[in-house]
């Protein structure tokens, strides 16, 4: 039997999901989200947790969760709300610019997210190669350009500085999915049992494809 003490720890996959915003009473991204937490996926373990819908907070827990699991991987979930495919974000820029205010009544208008930081972060994610897989299995996917100016680019914004620059999480990979409404909230929309399985099917390409099909990383100056 194994010693407790000297075992080697499971690696994590860290995934969140937000709560509710705008008038909803649910947010898809968190409902799908949970669904996968303590799952096993190409032997690492989901750890899932749900962020704010708040500038500023929603960064500051999302940093405070990649301190404590130190992941693997990195996969935060937010909803879009018009949008028919689960969207493989490529790009966060250094830009709040909210249409709505957040849960917290803030809505900034053309701010940085990090004073100082670069324009924008790719993503770290195998989004070419995640893209194939779900379309493969019939799961509407699409690469988007563009994460919006709300707290889900915020989030990625923050995720991909702290990915960058924070010690110890260097080797990291991370990025941000959008997903679209559930039936009950409007069309187009997918179900939750899809979303589950769209985001497990990412989540399991994204660790077993170490190298994506010819995409751009890192930041821009």
């Amino acid at each position: 039997m194994d010693n407790p003490k000297t075992a080697t720890p499971v690696p994590r996959v860290l995934l969140t999901g937000f709560d509710a915003f705008g008038g909803d009473v649910l947010n898809p991204s968190w409902l799908a989200v949970q669904a996968l937490h303590r799952r096993r996926i190409y032997g690492h373990q989901v750890v899932a947790a749900q962020l704010p819908t708040v500038f500023g907070a929603a960064r500051v827990a999302l940093a405070r969760l990649l301190r404590a699991h130190k992941p693997a991987l990195v996969i935060c979930v937010g909803q879009a709300g018009g949008r028919a495919a689960i969207s493989l974000e490529r790009i966060a820029i250094n830009v709040d610019d909210a249409r709505i205010a957040d849960n917290a009544g803030a809505q900034p208008v053309d701010t940085a997210v990090l004073p100082g930081g670069p324009v924008a972060y790719f993503t770290t994610l195998p989004i070419k190669a995640m893209l194939q897989a779900l379309q493969g299995k019939g799961i509407p996917a699409e690469v988007s350009q563009t994460a919006g100016t709300f707290v889900c680019n915020h989030v990625f914004y923050g995720l991909m500085h702290e990915l960058a620059t924070r010690r110890g999480l260097k080797r990291t990979r991370g990025g941000f999915v959008h997903v679209p409404w559930l039936p009950g909230q409007g069309q187009p929309s997918m179900t939750t049992q899809d979303l589950v399985r769209g985001l497990r099917l990412a989540i399991a390409t994204a660790l077993a494809t170490p190298a994506d099909i010819a995409k751009g990383a890192g930041a821009i100056s």
